[in-house]
């Protein structure tokens, strides 16, 4: 699905991700995890397009996609969260989500001028995918609600039904537990199981290593730039170099 071989970012003299190569095959949830500033938002910024790498190279499903800019790799089907969840708070859910869609349409300036049959049909369109993936969220009742009145949940599922509505394939998703409670975060693994299920291809950024542990099918462990092990669930958490890196003594039994 994706292929990422001898990725390496440079900021001036700051080795930010350094020669890492990672597979993510089709239909599975990857997991990426690693100590603050072990430039894992960094990677997802790679992968997405939003940074270009310094060498390296990503292909996404056969196709060379380096260096392309981020709203070409959406329009080949990677979609992304963020970290901190911002969205129109003057607007309603679905307004917000409206925009999702946009990217598959084709409507100028000029079908905005003349009302045109085109901007009416893709308006409807967008409309219509904006509300299946407020329902596929488990949403639909806040459809009118203004976004800023909802709860930080319920801004982390806006957030998923988002990039939902531009039909991915592969969707990166940043600390989408960050900030919720424990209840909170089974309903979005839960969620994420639900995406896996209907197709999708996921990578998480996440330090709920409980959540990551019963969810992941593959993980990959990056410090100081570096990927220092990646495996299943079980291989990452037996590791001594991950446990003395990031895990910690409790995960040594585990």
């Amino acid at each position: 699905m994706l292929e990422m071989t001898s990725i390496t970012k440079r900021f001036g003299g700051l080795l930010a991700v350094n020669d890492v190569s990672v597979r993510f095959q089709r239909g599975t949830i990857n997991a990426i995890i690693g100590p603050n500033g072990a430039g894992k938002t960094t990677f997802f910024n790679l992968a997405s397009g939003a940074l270009p790498p310094s060498s390296g190279r990503i292909v996404l499903d056969g196709r060379d996609v380096t260096g392309l800019r981020a709203d070409q790799v959406a329009r080949l089907g990677i979609a992304r969260t963020f970290q901190s969840t911002t969205l129109f708070d003057n607007a309603t859910v679905l307004d917000n989500l409206i925009v999702g869609h946009r990217l598959r349409t084709r409507s100028n300036l000029l079908d905005v001028l003349l009302g045109t049959r085109r901007l009416r049909e893709e308006e409807a369109a967008s409309r219509a995918k904006a509300r299946e993936a407020l329902d596929f969220v488990g949403l639909a009742h806040l459809e009118n609600r203004l976004a800023g009145d909802i709860s930080q949940e319920q801004r982390k599922r806006v957030a998923f039904a988002l990039a939902l509505a531009t039909d991915p394939t592969l969707l990166l998703l940043d600390e989408p537990a960050g900030g919720v409670n424990p209840e909170e975060t089974d309903g979005l693994a839960a969620l994420v199981r639900k995406m896996k299920a209907m197709g999708l291809t996921i990578c998480l950024i996440e330090h709920k290593m409980d959540m990551i542990m019963n969810l992941a099918d593959h993980i990959l462990v990056l410090n100081h730039g570096e990927k220092i092990a990646e495996g299943t669930p079980a291989e990452v958490r037996a590791n001594p170099v991950v446990i003395e890196a990031y895990l910690g003594s409790e995960y040594a039994d585990a």
